[in-house]
């Protein structure tokens, strides 16, 4: 160890004795142990590199789709500063239920059944904002995964904050990451964004299964024609670029938002979603998952 050295290992890529044979971040597991009593088969990050795209309403379209096809699903919402899920499902903590021994928190239930934690749960007024410092945001991330008593899940899907800052960091060292869903909107900012997302996971030698467009077109609802309200898409073009599958296109439905807006997102018609769930099954199956 230098003289220089910080002690952190999983920044630095410096040959040196204490990062591992190979001197990579990598070999360094700094996964957190899941509670002894908790079960969760697969965990996806869903990521955008901005704000505003639709992300935490596809994670809960995703879970709700899986969760409609015969799956228990779950949602970690990391968004620990801007959370927006339990609103989605129409849930209310109002403090969280502990198991009997008081070690671990239970996850509210949505009606059809997804498990969900988030930082509104725990807030007596959902409109309170969490001034936290970075390290507070990305410790409650960890509890949530740690000290929570997740039951048989199939599906995880953690929501994630936009960036690629400490929170990214925290999840993608933290959690078993089977992959990363890319969420994009129609613009011109998408190449950057998908880019962003990309670079960052090959860093953290994390596979990004594919991109979800949102907000993808408009459907004429008399002759049913796509209007592109953004401009034409280029999203396949940019999947193509990165070699990466598009697992959904999702229209901009004023019935979607009022849905979700009332807290009914698991009865959205999301057809549109069939493809992804199919390619994410598939997935796991190809390397054994």
């Amino acid at each position: 160890m230098s003289d220089e050295c910080s002690g952190s290992c999983s920044s630095c890529g410096a040959d040196c004795p204490s990062a591992g044979s190979s001197g990579s971040a990598q070999t360094t597991d700094f996964r957190a142990k899941l509670a002894d009593i908790s079960s969760v088969k697969h965990v996806y990050a869903v990521m955008s590199g901005k704000g505003g795209v639709g992300k935490s309403m596809v994670t809960s379209l995703l879970a709700a789709s899986f969760q409609k096809k015969g799956y228990s699903t779950a949602i970690l919402d990391a968004d620990i500063t801007g959370p927006s899920i339990p609103m989605a499902f129409g849930v209310d903590g109002q403090g969280l239920d502990v198991t009997p021994d008081g070690k671990l928190m239970m996850p509210v239930r949505s009606m059809n059944g997804t498990q969900i934690i988030s930082a509104n749960l725990l807030l007596q007024q959902n409109t309170d904002p969490i001034i936290w410092r970075g390290a507070l945001i990305s410790g409650a991330v960890q509890q949530f995964w740690t000290e929570t008593y997740w039951q048989d899940v199939d599906y995880m899907f953690v929501d994630m904050p936009p960036g690629t800052g400490d929170v990214p960091l925290t999840v993608f060292q933290s959690l078993p990451i089977d992959g990363i869903i890319v969420v994009t909107s129609p613009q011109e900012l998408v190449s950057m964004i998908v880019t962003k997302a990309v670079n960052m996971a090959e860093k953290m030698s994390l596979p990004i299964v594919g991109i979800i467009e949102n907000m993808s077109y408009v459907e004429c609802p008399d002759c049913h024609r796509k209007i592109y309200l953004f401009g034409e898409s280029h999203i396949d073009e940019v999947a193509k670029k990165h070699g990466l599958s598009v697992l959904a296109k999702i229209p901009v439905d004023p019935s979607i938002a009022q849905m979700t807006d009332a807290g009914k997102i698991e009865y959205v018609d999301a057809s549109f979603m069939d493809r992804a769930v199919s390619d994410i099954i598939a997935i796991d199956k190809a390397v054994g998952r």
